[in-house]
């Protein structure tokens, strides 16, 4: 067989070669490829930040050391921890909540354009007012137990997520929709197999922004009133200067938006290995 007729040849042609899969090494070293520059990044900045506590450039009250915050990192562990546990449960409660009202409401505004030109207006102007001004009226309607922070990270989460979704489900290619009415497929089918997978890599772009977003909005509600969670413990630090206890906080509050970030990513990576953004650049095959 002649060399042009090998590469016309399908992948799954009988003696076609088939590509393997990348190695753990393989895949170790594309890894390790992907996170050097923000490591070496993170490590100039700690470099900064120690040397301008050692040279006594700022008053310690103002920024600690990073050995200072260490030592709270690691001497109030229990205390942080279950602070922690309160912020990140609200935000997790609060995403979930944003994302499936965001996803039906979405499907409804493309399923109705008279919605869509009812709601989108009302939706963009909810946005716009920021949401540390109406708090303190979630906890008059409330009450200072967990609803308040939970709607404000729902609150804050939904718009990212309902806009993503819009457009996802808006994107589909006009002669696949034609091709599946043509062969008969009714509404619910074409957004089954059609409408929504489409829309995912999308809906996926606008989940890691609004997972970030949820964090903001549980401590958001935490700082208006609360007695438990990383909001309460950053108010509490800043009224007693201690600073050291203060930057753990939000170092411990960044780190959970952090590992929800990469949560969303990995779970992209398993459900749309499929798509382009998911392919080597130089090779044009999947990137695992």
């Amino acid at each position: 067989m002649s060399q042009s007729a090998a590469e016309g040849a399908p992948r799954d042609a009988p003696g076609a070669a088939r590509r393997k899969g990348p190695t753990a090494g393989e895949r170790l070293a594309r890894a390790a490829g992907r996170s050097w520059r923000p490591a070496a990044l993170l490590l100039v900045c700690c470099a900064a930040w120690w040397a301008t506590a050692a040279a006594e450039l700022v008053e310690p009250y103002l920024v600690p050391s990073p050995g200072a915050t260490f030592d709270v990192l690691t001497g109030e562990a229990d205390h942080l921890w279950r602070h922690t546990w309160v912020t990140t449960y609200e935000t997790l409660l609060g995403f979930g909540i944003a994302v499936a009202v965001g996803v039906l409401s979405a499907v409804v505004m493309v399923s109705s354009p008279t919605v869509e030109k009812t709601l989108y207006p009302v939706l963009l102007f909810a946005q716009v007012i920021p949401k540390i001004a109406i708090a303190p009226l979630f906890v008059v309607w409330l009450g200072f137990g967990i609803a308040p922070k939970i709607l404000i990270a729902v609150l804050i989460a939904f718009f990212p997520v309902v806009i993503s979704m819009v457009t996802g489900l808006k994107a589909v290619d006009p002669e696949m929709l034609q091709l599946s009415a043509t062969m008969g497929a009714r509404p619910w089918q074409t957004f089954v197999k059609i409408r929504f997978p489409a829309s995912l890599p999308h809906l996926f772009s606008g989940l890691k922004v609004a997972v970030t977003l949820a964090v903001t909005g549980a401590v958001v509600g935490e700082f208006v009133g609360a007695d438990e969670g990383l909001g309460y413990v950053i108010l509490q630090a800043n009224g007693n200067l201690d600073t050291p206890m203060l930057f753990a906080a939000l170092l411990v509050m960044s780190l959970i938006g952090v590992v929800l970030f990469v949560l969303v990513e990995a779970a992209e990576r398993l459900l749309l290995p499929w798509h382009a953004s998911r392919r080597d650049p130089r090779t044009g095959t999947t990137a695992y």
